[in-house]
């Protein structure tokens, strides 16, 4: 039997903006995550961008946008390539060399793991394959997965009115409700960002969950609202009356828009606000010529126990499917240096502030 070697992969570092998304642009599993823009996003909290293209005999095949921490003055980082890297995944000597080069990028980079989690479903025999094949090269699930491991699509390539047709009574019905409440739901700018993350505060001490200071939203969604070529972004307000009551943030990568943000007032719900807000993305998307909206959040476990569960609720009444994926996945160059950083560290950590909190004070 005669075997073929797959051709010999080339990796190199993309310094240009509108190169490095026209190439993304063209690759399965591509994610606005993995962007130029996201990248210089995250330089403000502390990550670096390294963003490496694979080519073989001149063709581009795949792509990663490695983002690097380093840990204060120890020569160690911590590597995250999220919803990356971007490729073919229904190639498996491709994946296997590109796995191949992000384990020795890590190597090199000393750094304690890498991190990806790239949008691979794990309800079918590639999934499967995929995640037979992290396993033998000793990726192991990481504990941390940073993203939703599940999302929530909808087909937007038949048009407007095949997609509202898609909704379910209810939902259509709660549309044209939220017009006879008097919502109305306008484009919002950049001098309007504040107004919206009041909103986000207001939504995330509601709902009980963190959020970042203003400075970091305003960053992102500044960059993402003044993106040009394959990137976007849209800021959406529904006013009742002078009241803006709620408002969602899209971006939009390619032919792909996702709802990154949704934030809403504890008045004036009844009106419907966030039913209109979401088709009223959806037709934007349309416009941009998007065929898929992720709604970006779905429950782990489909169970009314799960957290997600009754959000997942609302976007199904639009029509959308649940996507499983295989989550997020850890290469670790060291064992030991993992299992202390991940497991030993936290835990010493955790002993001492409980320690601290039970030390009577003078």
């Amino acid at each position: 039997m005669v075997t073929h070697s797959a051709p010999s992969l080339m990796v190199h570092a993309e310094t240009d903006a509108q190169r490095w998304n026209a190439a993304l642009a063209s690759l399965p599993a591509h994610h606005v995550l993995q962007s130029w823009e996201w990248g210089e996003i995250k330089r403000q909290t502390g990550w670096w961008a390294h963003r490496l293209l694979f080519t073989q005999q001149g063709a581009i095949v795949a792509a990663a946008q490695v983002l690097t921490r380093r840990l204060g003055r120890a020569p160690l980082a911590v590597q995250y390539t999220p919803k990356g890297p971007a490729l073919d995944y229904a190639d498996p000597a491709l994946t296997v060399q590109v796995l191949a080069a992000l384990e020795d990028y890590a190597r090199r980079s000393r750094a304690i793991f890498i991190k990806m989690d790239p949008d691979v479903p794990d309800d079918t025999a590639r999934g499967r394959a995929i995640l037979d094949l992290l396993r033998q090269r000793g990726w192991q699930a990481a504990a941390e997965q940073v993203q939703f491991k599940n999302t929530a699509l909808l087909d937007l390539a038949a048009g407007e009115e095949a997609v509202l047709a898609g909704f379910k009574q209810k939902w259509r019905y709660n549309v044209r409700l939220a017009g006879r409440k008097g919502v109305t739901v306008r484009r919002g700018s950049t001098a309007e960002l504040e107004t919206f993350y009041r909103l986000y505060a207001e939504t995330g001490a509601r709902d009980g969950f963190l959020i970042r200071p203003l400075a970091y939203y305003r960053d992102a969604w500044q960059t993402l609202l003044n993106g040009q070529g394959q990137v976007g972004g849209c800021l959406l307000l529904a006013d009742v009356g002078a009241e803006t009551v709620a408002g969602l943030f899209i971006a939009r990568f390619a032919r792909t828009a996702w709802y990154l943000y949704g934030a809403s007032s504890s008045q004036q719900r009844e009106a419907m606000p966030n039913h209109l807000l979401q088709w009223e993305a959806m037709r934007w998307a349309i416009a941009q010529g998007c065929t898929t909206y992720d709604l970006w959040g779905a429950p782990t476990e489909m169970s009314e126990s799960d957290a997600l569960w009754g959000v997942w609720r609302f976007k199904e009444g639009f029509g959308a499917r649940m996507a499983s994926h295989i989550g997020a996945f850890d290469f670790a160059p060291s064992a030991l240096t993992y299992y202390l950083y991940t497991v030993a560290m936290p835990r010493v950590l955790n002993l001492m502030r409980r320690r601290h909190r039970a030390t009577p004070t003078a």
